[in-house]
């Protein structure tokens, strides 16, 4: 294993498995809702805290809002495991985790985000996109 790429790969697979965890969670994968560690337990219960932090949306645009976000952490965790458009997957996970720290932080205060890591998966995202290597169109090296 090339030492050099270490870190890079250990971030993409953390990260990855943080969305795809959560996800598996959305989907009751993990348990129910009133199992112990499990914090959504369904895909309402996850629809419902979206509504709370996008509490002046109607909810039928926050709903479709939770489900891009379910979507997107899909493709994102996927793309950063099997190494696809990793500059793209890493950029949009940092864009994700903006949005939904800053709408934590303007619902339920500064420390929920703390709590919950939000923004330090954020910046790991974006210091993932700055070790990706950019590929020109015509790169064929």
């Amino acid at each position: 294993m090339n030492l050099d790429k270490s870190p890079a790969l250990l971030l993409r697979f953390s990260i990855s498995a943080s969305y795809l965890s959560a996800v598996a969670d959305r989907f009751g994968l993990w348990g129910e809702s009133t199992s112990k560690f499990v914090v959504w337990g369904n895909m309402q219960n996850f629809l419902d805290y979206t509504q709370h932090l996008n509490f002046w949306l109607s909810r039928p645009i926050s709903d479709f809002l939770g489900f891009a976000a379910t979507a997107a952490e899909i493709a994102i965790g996927i793309s950063l495991i099997i190494g696809y458009r990793l500059r793209m997957a890493s950029f949009c996970s940092f864009l994700l985790l903006c949005a939904f720290g800053l709408s934590m932080s303007i619902t339920d205060g500064l420390k929920a985000p703390l709590d919950y890591n939000v923004f330090t998966a954020c910046f790991a995202s974006l210091l993932l996109f700055s070790l990706q290597p950019i590929r020109r169109k015509y790169d064929y090296s």
